[in-house]
């Protein structure tokens, strides 16, 4: 739903929209770590990054620095990696290959974990709307899909979407249908949201996160939970779920590891930087959420460690600093009613 979410930027919904404003979008993403070439991504802010090991990992980084795009291409082919992206996403590549060999090594000292949960679960949520929103508009969720990743394995192991009856606005616009390719007829036969959202916690109950598996949620952008779940959870007259309050924000995880500004950080952009096309039907939201999915694989595999990077407190959306511990998403339950 990349569009339509780019329509809705800036709109006043009633969420004070404290960290991804309209005028960020432009500036460059805000460092994860002082010196995150070298130093990996944890939840141990005082680790000694003076071990020699650490040293190593700066020298390869500036021989990699000055390889041509060619060299680099032939280097990440010897060492059976993808060869595809743009220099930039090959230098990291090549980069992080190096710096998980050499703490691998080093693992003896303690050196850092590859992954902070087992299983991602992206979700990408598509909306009612206008072709032109006024700003008092409230955007309905219509598709809920999640499309849940394993850390271990880098692959997509499960799927699920469900289709959602809008209540206040029942009947979907000309450019609604056009842009999701959700009929009148698939809505006015599913569910309202509530029951939805009850077989949603079920669909992840059964698959024991946050239970016996450590998980997180992953959206493309900070809309899907900030604006759109949060309107939703207000029309259904339900409180806002907890598995919901933290995710990645892969747009922000995306700058900040390949270092380019926000503007690059659309769903094409992304996948077209990183040397892969979409693949399915855009702005359905199941087909959505496995291209993101396609995305955070790419960025583990390129050594990204994919961590929780926004919150919802208050009906407000805040930055989780990298700094704060590393914490997976709570076991799934319904929300109760609002009072």
């Amino acid at each position: 739903m990349d569009e339509h979410k780019e329509n809705i930027q800036g709109k006043d919904v009633n969420v004070k929209m404290s960290e991804e404003t309209e005028d960020e979008k432009t500036k460059p993403c805000s460092r994860i770590h002082p010196d995150e070439e070298t130093a990996p991504q944890t939840s141990q802010p005082n680790r000694d990054f003076s071990h020699p090991v650490y040293k190593e990992i700066s020298l390869a980084n500036g021989h990699i620095n000055r390889m041509s795009k060619d060299e680099l291409r032939i280097k990440l082919a010897e060492l059976k990696l993808d060869t595809r992206g743009v220099k930039d996403v090959m230098k990291k590549r090549l980069k992080n290959y190096f710096k998980k060999q050499k703490l691998v090594q080093s693992a003896a000292e303690g050196g850092p974990t590859d992954t902070y949960y087992d299983y991602i679960c992206v979700v990408d949520f598509e909306a009612t709307c206008e072709e032109d929103n006024p700003s008092d508009f409230l955007h309905e969720i219509i598709e809920f899909p999640m499309v849940l990743i394993n850390t271990h394995t880098l692959q997509i192991v499960d799927t699920f979407q469900a289709y959602v009856k809008p209540e206040v606005n029942p009947q979907l616009s000309d450019f609604c249908v056009k842009l999701t390719g959700i009929t009148q007829q698939t809505v006015d036969e599913a569910d309202p949201f509530p029951e939805v959202l009850h077989r949603v916690v079920e669909w992840l109950q059964e698959r024991e996160l946050g239970t016996k598996h450590k998980y997180a949620i992953l959206t493309d952008g900070a809309w899907d939970m900030s604006k759109f779940l949060n309107i939703q959870c207000r029309i259904s007259r339900i409180r806002y779920p907890q598995f919901a309050k933290k995710w990645i924000n892969i747009r922000k995880a995306y700058c900040n590891f390949y270092k380019v500004p926000r503007t690059q950080t659309k769903l094409s952009t992304m996948l077209e930087k990183l040397g892969m096309k979409y693949e399915g039907r855009p702005h359905s939201g199941l087909d959505d959420s496995r291209n993101i999915a396609r995305i955070a694989i790419r960025m583990l595999q390129d050594g990204c460690q994919l961590r929780v990077n926004e919150r919802m407190h208050g009906g407000q959306l805040l930055s989780v600093p990298s700094s704060a511990p590393v914490e997976g998403a709570p076991p799934p339950r319904n929300p109760g009613n609002r009072e």
